[in-house]
């Protein structure tokens, strides 16, 4: 079987002179980059060297839509009428296009962060504002297509995405740990990140190659992802990345960009 797998990560996660991704070094391993748009970090500076930047790497860029929150760096929990998160995720999709086009290149796909992912998980409403902001950014792919979602396999996200016509690509985490029933620990519970490097690398592999993880729990969960991220903010995520993509190449699985 031809083994594949995109490898994703958080960038641009800064503000001004506040920067807490090592952008570089992650592009230089990932395949595609989710860059933020100024809703829960980033900024137009910031926004224009990443895509810059990912372009120079050949990096796809996707747009990391979030909550209005950037003193919780879009991770808290908020109550947004579905018509304002709608306009707000295709305010920050066109940003985003401006500076990808001005590098040469194209918005390739969507992902929520954070508070806005999880929420999206589950809540109805909430998944169909989001796929609403992607349509209504009028944002399509360099082949003309509409643009892929990026997000949890079985999400309300990926059925709402479906419904309205756009392509669906399923993620897994290779530093988050999972409940039984496929959805992310909270963060606020212990297990939640897995910072050791060793476990990181062995079941982004396992994830890889035999399309399945194990749950916090101790349960093994089948999972067909076609994109793994690793967290931008993890510590020593860039060495992380590299690492991971030499395990995955040296296991026979081929890394490349989904879009």
């Amino acid at each position: 079987m031809d083994q594949m797998i995109d490898l994703n990560a958080d960038l641009g996660e800064g503000f001004g002179r506040w920067q807490l991704t090592d952008d570089d070094a992650l592009l230089a391993s990932v395949t595609s980059a989710n860059v933020a748009c100024g809703f829960h970090a980033g900024d137009p500076a910031t926004m224009r060297r990443v895509c810059e930047q990912a372009v120079a790497h050949g990096v796809r860029i996707g747009a990391q839509v979030s909550y209005r929150d950037l003193a919780g760096f879009g991770r808290r929990a908020m109550d947004v009428p579905a018509a304002e998160l709608a306009a707000e995720v295709a305010y920050q999709i066109g940003a985003l296009e401006v500076f990808a086009r001005s590098a040469g290149s194209t918005v390739a796909y969507v992902k929520p962060h954070g508070a806005l992912y999880n929420r999206t998980v589950r809540d109805r409403e909430q998944a169909a504002a989001v796929v609403a902001g992607v349509r209504m950014s009028g944002a399509v792919t360099a082949s003309g297509r509409p643009l892929p979602v990026l997000g949890l396999p079985g999400s309300e996200l990926h059925t709402a995405a479906r419904s309205a016509g756009l392509p669906t690509v399923d993620e897994a985490f290779a530093d988050r740990g999972y409940t039984p029933d496929g959805t992310l620990v909270p963060r606020s519970e212990p297990g939640a990140v897995l910072t050791g490097p060793e476990e990181v690398i062995k079941r982004s592999v396992r994830l890889a190659r035999d399309g399945e993880i194990v749950a916090a729990d101790g349960s093994t969960l089948p999972m067909r992802a076609r994109s793994l991220c690793v967290h931008g903010d993890t510590p020593d995520a860039a060495r992380l990345a590299r690492r991971v993509r030499e395990e995955l190449t040296s296991a026979g699985v081929r890394v490349r960009a989904f879009a």
